[in-house]
């Protein structure tokens, strides 16, 4: 978002592999742990969809909500990407190509990707009817959304049951600014102890 903004940033690595998410500087912007996060003019604020919103609409950019029923759309999406896709492309992509051999369980890979099924055939239908998620241009929601389904890549998922999905996908993905690293995705980890719990 901060690309597609045009905006200047600096970028600090944070990662739970070498522990530095759990770090005090770390934790009084975000509390949780958790990656992302970000200060503006002082003021913390994490979770991603949270964030790229904030910065759509401080910054007046065409990608922010344009009306309130776009608004309700982008907070839609946002909010379904998490509920409905998030968890379970986590699990397809750590058990697929994150954990070491030992530690992935195929049994889960099967178990996530049929309770997939109706979610991305919601996403095919929408998007087979219209090119966006919200208006007709490219919206914080594709960005949201994108940013979990990216996930689907990173596992190797086929795809090729929703044409429509993996078009925008790749829309998406292939916008001058994205930089999607997923040269740097970890393989060979250790399933942690706690995984069910996170």
């Amino acid at each position: 978002m901060a690309r597609e903004l045009g905006l200047e940033f600096e970028h600090l690595q944070v990662s739970f592999l070498d522990g530095s998410n759990r770090s005090s500087d770390y934790l009084a912007i975000n509390p949780n742990g958790r990656i992302p996060a970000i200060e503006d003019d002082g003021k913390p604020l994490f979770e991603s969809m949270a964030i790229n919103i904030y910065l759509a609409r401080k910054h007046g950019s065409i990608l922010a909500p344009q009306s309130l029923m776009e608004d309700a759309l982008v907070t839609q999406w946002s909010f379904w990407a998490l509920t409905e896709l998030e968890r379970r492309l986590m699990e397809v992509m750590v058990h697929s190509t994150v954990f070491r051999e030992e530690d992935r369980d195929p049994d889960v890979v099967t178990i996530e990707l049929e309770k997939l099924k109706r979610p991305l055939a919601v996403l095919e239908q929408h998007l087979g009817q219209h090119g966006w998620l919200v208006g007709d241009r490219f919206t914080v929601a594709d960005l949201n959304v994108a940013s979990v389904l990216v996930m689907s890549r990173l596992a190797n998922m086929d795809l090729s049951d929703y044409p429509s999905l993996s078009c925008w996908l790749d829309k998406c993905l292939s916008r001058p600014l994205c930089e999607w690293e997923t040269q740097r995705l970890p393989s060979g980890l250790p399933k942690p102890d706690d995984w069910e719990h996170r």
